[in-house]
């Protein structure tokens, strides 16, 4: 599956954005889906993942309540709505695909197969 992310761009401190992941190929609804994040000098870590059927979701522990992952398996595209964005959360953000059957939920990096390319996200204070 191959994956292209967009929405990212320059907000201001309480701000929002939403982020859009697309995915090729017909069997996007049998990936649980996920997103991270690298600032800059940082490692990439865990944001949100969603369940295929969307039944289940889970988010780190800093962006709890701000932020809401959510997909349309008939539109082969998943969501990261950001809420009362803070400067800290200035970032690539990546979509990534993970074929396993399970639910950890997966959140490391290694549990994903297919990434897309990254959305620049700046919060400005």
């Amino acid at each position: 599956v191959q994956l292209q992310a967009s929405g990212g761009g320059l907000v201001q401190a309480g701000g929002s954005l939403r982020l859009s992941c697309a995915a090729s190929g017909r069997t996007f609804s049998s990936y649980v889906m996920g997103w991270f994040r690298q600032a800059p000098g940082k490692e990439r870590e865990f944001v949100a993942a969603i369940r295929r059927n969307g039944g289940s979701t889970y988010y780190a522990d800093s962006v709890k309540g701000r932020f809401t992952i959510s997909r349309d398996n008939a539109k082969n595209t998943v969501y990261l709505q950001m809420n009362s964005l803070k400067p800290e959360d200035t970032a690539v953000y990546y979509c990534a695909a993970d074929p396993a059957t399970g639910w950890g939920p997966p959140t490391q990096i290694h549990d994903y197969e297919y990434w897309g390319q990254g959305t620049l996200v700046t919060v400005s204070s």
